[in-house]
């Protein structure tokens, strides 16, 4: 338990200095060619009715959440027999390549650079990578709305959960929620293809995050009073917001930056050429600007600062009292 935490500490570290260099194989993506063999195989194996399809989406989760955690666990297991040092090396890239905060801020601020020094198509392109809707409708206000929005959500999908799982369950746990998180994204869509497929991943990942989505959103309320954003407008955007998602998650850390930026977020979106109502999140104090993708990244660091300086003391306290 001591190696995990302190695997942790130096993947947080480690992430913050090099981030997700693309040149860099990543276990993610055998995370998600696993996920599409898996599909593929069970779609062939199950038909192709409403009832087939639940039943082949649930297979999907135990497949693929079973052979991902177990990987990981026979990895380090294998590296603690021949040394703990080898498996406290293997545990720090593992939480490294798990954690995500230093590759969601230059995600985003290439979206930020394309607007300052680019076209809106430019905007659109670099938005259009990490967001999962349609970018070509967007202006420029919607193109860094949508920039903030993922930094917001991810603050707790790409940072603070898999941090938390890690603090409880080290780098074996913080691949299972990665595994869960990765099909909610690859297939947990509602559309023809997976309304019925997707659906067990998607429960699934609501489940998962359910606690980790409200931790982060109060430690970025926290955070908002740290970094010099409006942390009492940040609280009371959150009590009267949060819910105002299909999501039972993802407006929690969303309804929190709208707050602390004072501005507002969400609203109507269009998704394969089809236009989604959605309840908007915040209050128009003011037009979103591209700065606001800046403000939200300084959020997103003290978060992540605030979330690794809570977990570890509370972990090794945890640990001192069990020695």
């Amino acid at each position: 338990m001591k190696l995990s935490l302190c695997a942790l500490i130096l993947g947080y570290l480690l992430d913050l200095a090099i981030g997700d260099p693309h040149f860099l194989w990543h276990p993610i993506r055998a995370v998600g060619a696993l996920i599409d063999k898996s599909e593929k195989m069970l779609r062939k194996v199950f038909p192709r009715t409403e009832k087939g399809e639940l039943w082949g989406g649930a297979c999907l989760v135990l497949i693929v959440a079973g052979i991902t955690t177990g990987a990981a666990a026979l990895l380090l297991a294998a590296a603690q027999w021949v040394s703990p040092w080898l498996r406290l090396a293997l545990e720090t890239v593992m939480c490294y390549q798990i954690l995500a905060t230093r590759a969601l801020r230059d995600e985003s601020m290439k979206v930020y650079d394309a607007l300052k020094t680019g076209t809106l198509q430019d905007g659109r392109k670099a938005v259009s990578m990490i967001v999962g809707r349609d970018t070509d409708r967007l202006d420029e206000e919607g193109v860094t709305k949508a920039a903030v929005e993922t930094v917001a959500e991810n603050t707790s999908d790409g940072v603070i959960a898999p941090m938390l799982y890690m603090v409880i369950g080290g780098a074996v746990l913080g691949f299972f929620y990665k595994a869960v998180n990765t099909m909610d994204s690859m297939v947990g869509y509602k559309n023809d293809r997976y309304l019925y497929f997707g659906r067990a991943a998607a429960k699934f990942d609501d489940v998962v995050n359910y606690i980790p989505a409200r931790i982060s959103a109060w430690l970025m309320i926290l955070a908002s009073f740290l970094c010099g954003l409006n942390g009492k407008k940040a609280y009371q955007i959150y009590k009267r917001d949060r819910y105002n998602h299909a999501s039972p998650n993802s407006a929690h850390t969303e309804a929190v930056m709208a707050g602390a930026l004072g501005v507002q977020l969400a609203g109507d979106a269009w998704y394969f050429g089809v236009l989604h109502k959605k309840k908007t999140i915040g209050d128009p104090d003011r037009p979103v600007s591209v700065e606001d993708i800046v403000l939200a990244n300084r959020l997103l660091y003290m978060t992540a600062a605030a979330a690794i300086l809570i977990f570890g003391c509370l972990k090794a306290v945890l640990l001192l009292w069990l020695a």
